[in-house]
């Protein structure tokens, strides 16, 4: 039996090239999606490379390769952000999305299973309930069960290239965390879209499925791009 390691006095392990870029991208990447990091934050690589137990070449690296796939910006002289979209950045982002995600649906209900479309409407009905009691942190629960409700509807559509593609548009509307701007009457209008597509999967019906997520989409883009219009993003600033 290996003796156990005194972690008080133990030299840290210094992780692969690969492995060290994979953490420290990973642990950026979460940080941007799930709101610890917010548009137009400065990105500080000492920070980053304390927080992902890493050197900061590879942070350097994980920056350089969110900044190709938008989601940081890469300013001279100033370092790196979160980046913040203009409304016209996000009109012309969801209208990308609504075609894919569209797509992704058609395609979907010609291939879902009903044990897959029982697991759909698990988490739809979990929703709902949590919705309607709004217990605390209700708003975390529901992003992550409709995260996990769309990956399945993605995951499904057979077509990898889409729902990679599908990938990079939500990730980039989900730096804005969507539901927490939604008023009471756009959180029941999203349930009950879910609902809907579930239906539409149940019937098989591509073109309905196609309608109701294109529909879906379109609505998460007025509350978001209503919100931005009144509270638009801060623009990065110089530390």
């Amino acid at each position: 039996m290996t003796p156990p390691t005194d972690i008080e006095t133990a030299p840290p392990e210094t992780p692969p090239p690969e492995t060290a870029l994979a953490r420290a991208y990973a642990t950026i990447r979460t940080g941007i999606l799930d709101g610890r990091f917010r548009p137009g934050d400065r990105l500080r690589e000492e920070h980053l490379a304390e927080i992902s137990g890493v050197s900061r070449t590879p942070v350097r690296e994980a920056l350089r390769r969110l900044a190709t796939e938008g989601l940081v910006e890469l300013t001279p002289g100033l370092g790196a952000f979160v980046s913040s979209w203009s409304v016209a950045d996000l009109e012309a982002i969801f209208a990308v999305r609504a075609l894919v995600e569209a797509a992704v649906a058609e395609q979907a209900a010609r291939h879902l299973t009903a044990a897959d479309i029982d697991a759909l409407e698990a988490r739809a009905e979990r929703m709902e309930d949590l919705a309607a009691r709004r217990p605390a942190g209700f708003l975390d629960r529901i992003t992550g069960l409709n995260h996990d409700f769309h990956t399945r509807i993605a995951a499904a559509c057979g077509n990898d290239r889409l729902a990679g593609l599908l990938t990079q548009t939500v990730d980039l509307i989900l730096v804005h965390r969507t539901f927490r701007r939604y008023h009471d009457r756009q959180l029941v209008r999203s349930m009950a879209h879910h609902r809907e597509l579930v239906d539409a999967f149940r019937a098989q019906d591509a073109d309905w499925a196609g309608a109701v997520m294109r529909a879906h989409v379109h609505a998460a883009r007025h509350a978001l791009v209503a919100d931005l219009s009144l509270s638009p993003p801060a623009e990065p600033k110089a530390p």
